[in-house]
């Protein structure tokens, strides 16, 4: 049996950076989704296959065997596998599996690929054992893979590709969902500039111990612009939003996770008329998103892509994972 399962990326509409420190951050997931199919095998081998990394190769017990590239392969394939053990282990079985991965959400430019993946994989997997394994359950293994990749990520790209829809994160204390009542329309501008979330987050957390009188104040003014975002979404004032992504990408900047290509993206994006415009996830590269009328989208991503971005326009996702049987 072949078991399918696909969850969502995401954006970050405000929060990002204040969110490690406990604040609360506003997330979305969107229409850009990660696609894992597993399995079993007859032994207890893990074999994995990205066609989008172009990597494969075979996990037994601690040992690795990759196709080709042996050593990227290693490294970028890991994080899934800690993804299939963790799940395996909940099955209580000695199993083996074959899974193969696909994703339409780019890579490394803060759309929540990696965590995507993870609880897609997560999904399958359990599917394929033949266990149920909860959302919450899915979660939290998608969240061991993900420290994989981010070190000691908040939780909260595994939080919305699980459960999808516009949910408010706060580390340690969870999420709730936001019921928005009218259509975000949001254009995502790729800086196609590659970073790490992990090093952008000790670049914060270096500078929030040199300066902690100035950092904890920019980082607990973030919460309260999400706090602020949350109750603009639950009345639909999309101004006001817009103006909130606004302040949020100037705090962004003053502790430095935002650069020039950015800051250029969301310039043009604004003069081209977007409600509000800010970089979304670490920064230092990846993506910028314009939140703007459905009327305005168009002008708006040809202004971004005439700027050197790559641009797209997304709509929100109401769905989370799924799995289905081939």
């Amino acid at each position: 049996m072949k078991v399918l399962a696909s969850a969502p990326g995401k954006v970050i509409l405000c929060g990002e950076h204040a969110v490690v420190f406990s604040e609360p951050a506003i997330v979305m997931a969107i229409n850009k989704r990660a696609f894992v199919s597993a399995e079993l095998r007859s032994d207890n081998a893990v074999y994995i296959s990205s066609t989008d990394l172009n990597l494969s190769g075979c996990f037994t017990e601690e040992a690795f065997k990759s196709e080709v590239k042996e050593s990227e392969a290693a490294a970028k394939l890991r994080p899934i596998w800690v993804a299939v053990k963790k799940t395996l282990e909940l099955s209580n079985k000695n199993l083996g599996v074959n899974v193969f991965v696909h994703s339409v959400i780019p890579p490394s430019i803060g759309l929540g690929s990696s965590a995507a993946v993870a609880v897609a994989t997560v999904a399958a997997v359990g599917r394929a054992t033949g266990i149920r394994v909860s959302k919450k359950e899915i979660c939290s293994v998608a969240h061991e893979a993900e420290k994989v990749v981010h070190g000691q990520p908040s939780g909260i790209d595994t939080s919305i590709s699980t459960y999808g829809g516009v949910i408010a994160f706060r580390r340690d204390e969870g999420f709730v969902p936001l019921k928005t009542h009218t259509r975000i329309s949001i254009i995502i501008g790729n800086t196609k500039i590659e970073r790490s979330t992990g090093d952008l987050v000790r670049h914060v957390r270096k500078l929030r111990e040199l300066y902690p009188n100035v950092i904890n104040l920019l980082i607990h003014a973030i919460g309260h612009v999400s706090v602020m975002a949350a109750e603009a979404l639950r009345k639909g004032n999309l101004s006001q939003l817009g103006n909130l992504m606004n302040i949020n990408h100037g705090l962004l900047v003053a502790i430095g996770v935002s650069n020039e290509n950015l800051d250029r993206l969301v310039a043009v994006a604004r003069e081209a008329g977007a409600l509000g415009a800010k970089l979304t996830g670490a920064g230092g590269g990846g993506c910028m998103i314009a939140l703007t009328t459905s009327g305005k989208a168009k002008l708006i991503a040809k202004a971004i892509s005439e700027a050197g971005g790559d641009s797209m326009i997304i709509r929100g996702s109401a769905g989370g994972v799924r799995t289905w049987v081939a």
